[in-house]
């Protein structure tokens, strides 16, 4: 049986140092959302396990995915790619192409049954037998059932390869959807966005290729550590939010001071995503940073949301935002009128002592 290299042995080939490995090592832990008490773990995995052959197909979309993929900063895409995983199928990536590429593929898949990571980007376009998405010469549907059924699991990388994407924006006339009703028992990690930050999708595949296990995943199949949170919730503008100030237009002058953009369409308080505290291009910014609103590209069905700048109907139990401007303000205008009330008092009590002991001092000199 074929011998594979483990990221450690792949390290010594290319002549780098051990302090760069743990280095890695290092960045993964953090980047998979570990404890640093499972360091060792991370290291002993890559010194001992054989890295994972990866299967990259690419069904309808815009290779926009691909693109934030390589922009990954920690680990790099380079590494991940070159040091860290045994990619073997990407029409993006790949240098080979043609009749001998989809002869490659045939030939992995066989191979290597059962032991493969999927990463699938792009929707299934089931309309008309799937005839407007063709790969290889067939229909991409076909395609994406052949390599499913022999992987050992699957990452659906971007919102159309979860849910169906703006291809299947109404009136979706070529039947995209996700690849979830196509893959069979095969289990299927999520990673919604459009497309997907960078780092995310480059922990999720280190997290298969270390531990050969899914990462752990909420209800909607995503990875907890980097969907775990609403964008809300890790919001730099959310004390603005709970101030009840609000931007009412671009350039205004709350949206110059960087207050809250809900009433300008924001999907922040119903998106879970990484945006808030990962941010992009290795943490330097995100949309809500840059001024625009979140448009929840994490979520199902997000072309065919309201406008984009149309604000959310309502929020939680608290109403929409004209409630919750009304009941912070009542809330300020009734903390004001109190903090009021008892500087009063409090200066009457303060004025009586002084009375008194003016008395008492003109009692002791008479």
């Amino acid at each position: 049986m074929e011998k594979r290299e483990s990221m450690w042995e792949r390290y010594l080939r290319k002549g780098m140092s051990r302090r760069s490995f743990l280095k890695g090592c290092v960045a993964l832990t953090t980047l998979m959302g570990l404890s640093t008490d499972k360091l060792s773990e991370v290291v002993e995995a890559a010194e001992t396990k054989p890295l994972p052959v990866v299967v990259w197909i690419h069904g309808h979309e815009c290779t926009g995915c691909d693109e934030s993929f390589i922009r990954s900063g920690a680990p790099l895409a380079s590494d991940v790619v070159l040091s860290q995983i045994d990619l073997e199928y990407d029409h993006l990536l790949s240098a080979a192409s043609g009749e001998p590429f989809e002869q490659h593929l045939e030939e992995i898949m066989k191979k290597y049954k059962g032991q493969y990571i999927l990463a699938v980007e792009g929707a299934v376009c089931t309309g008309d037998n799937g005839v407007y998405c063709m790969s290889g010469g067939r229909p991409f549907v076909r395609t994406l059932q052949e390599a499913a059924a022999g992987a050992m699991a699957i990452v659906a990388y971007g919102t159309c390869a979860v849910s169906g994407g703006i291809q299947s924006a109404k009136p979706n006339p070529t039947g995209s959807a996700g690849i979830n009703p196509f893959v069979g028992n095969t289990p299927v990690v999520n990673v919604p966005g459009c497309p997907p930050i960078p780092e995310v999708m480059t922990g999720v595949i280190m997290h298969l290729a270390l531990f050969g296990t899914l990462p752990p995943l909420d209800g909607e199949g995503r990875p907890k550590q980097f969907y775990g949170n609403r964008i809300h919730d890790t919001c730099y503008r959310r004390p603005f939010f709970d101030a009840g100030m609000f931007a009412e237009n671009f350039d205004d002058a709350g949206a110059k001071a960087g207050w809250c953009l809900y009433k300008l369409g924001c999907r922040g308080p119903e998106t879970y995503n990484s945006c808030g505290n990962m941010r992009w291009f290795q943490g330097m910014s995100y949309p809500i940073q840059s001024g625009a609103p979140c448009i929840g590209c994490s979520n199902a069905n997000f072309w065919d949301d309201e406008p984009f700048t149309k604000r959310l109907p309502g929020y939680g139990k608290l109403g929409n935002a004209d409630k919750i401007g009304l009941a912070v303000g009542a809330l300020a205008t009734a903390g004001v009128a109190a903090h009021a009330a008892g500087s009063i008092v409090q200066k009457h009590k303060r004025d009586q002592a002084e009375a008194a002991q003016r008395a008492k001092d003109e009692q002791d000199k008479a």
